[in-house]
Order: C-alpha cells, then sequence, then structure tokens
C-alpha cells in the first residue's frame, strides 16, 4: 500500500533528514511531489528550494549527499522524515547538521567543511 502524501495548498510538506545510524537531525528542508518521486526513484535526497523555486539534489554541488534509507510518513501524512546516510555536512554552513547552535545562540554542532571553499558565488 502506498500513502497518499497530503502536500497541501502550496504543493509542498516538509522533510526532516535524520542520520540513519545515530539518529541525529540533520536538517529540515521541503518536499514537492517531483522531489518525493526523484528521490524514491534514485534513492537520493532530494528536495525543493522555495527561495530558488526548484527542484534540487542534496549534495549534487557539494558533494555532500544523502543516500536514502528509508522515507517514512508521520501519522497525518503532511511531514517526512528521510533517513540517510550523509556524506560529508548537511548544512551549507560547514556544520555536520543545521542544528549547530541553540536558542541562546551557544555554538554547540561540529563544523566538517569550509563552505567558502565547497561553493562558487551561487
Amino acid at each position: 500500500m502506498t500513502v497518499d502524501v497530503d502536500f497541501g495548498e502550496d504543493g509542498l510538506v516538509p522533510a526532516v533528514a535524520q542520520d540513519a545510524d545515530s539518529g541525529e537531525v540533520l536538517m529540515l528542508a521541503y518536499v514537492s511531489p517531483e522531489a518525493l518521486d526523484r528521490t524514491v526513484e534514485t534513492g537520493r535526497a532530494h528536495y525543493y528550494s522555495r527561495s530558488r523555486d526548484e527542484l534540487w539534489e542534496k549534495g549534487a554541488s557539494s558533494g555532500h549527499t544523502q543516500e536514502i534509507r528509508e522515507v517514512r510518513v508521520d501519522c497525518d501524512a503532511d511531514t517526512l522524515l528521510y533517513l540517510v546516510d550523509q556524506t560529508g555536512g548537511a548544512c551549507h554552513t560547514g556544520h555536520r547538521s543545521c542544528f549547530y547552535r541553540t536558542v541562546e545562540g551557544e555554538h554547540v554542532g561540529e563544523r566538517v567543511f569550509d563552505p567558502d571553499a565547497v561553493y562558487d558565488d551561487e
């Protein structure tokens, strides 16, 4: 049985990427129906950029990829969980996880790459 994901009025659902082994939450991004289809077809995480208004594959330009182990759907079918094997950092700031600081501003995450060396003027 396939679950019908509720993409809502804007055609997007949030997707949490979580390290399949450690359980560490790596990032949150949005997924369109096409992004979900590409994720399932290729076994690599695809998302939809609201700011660029385009589909993107995680790591296509940086090499910091997310191989999908499993895609889960929440009870309301309006949020996804990508269980992934993360290569490199998940965050464009160079951190392993996008959740690298507390609300008080304390830096608690690991920086694993220099974003200036990875990304050109995008």
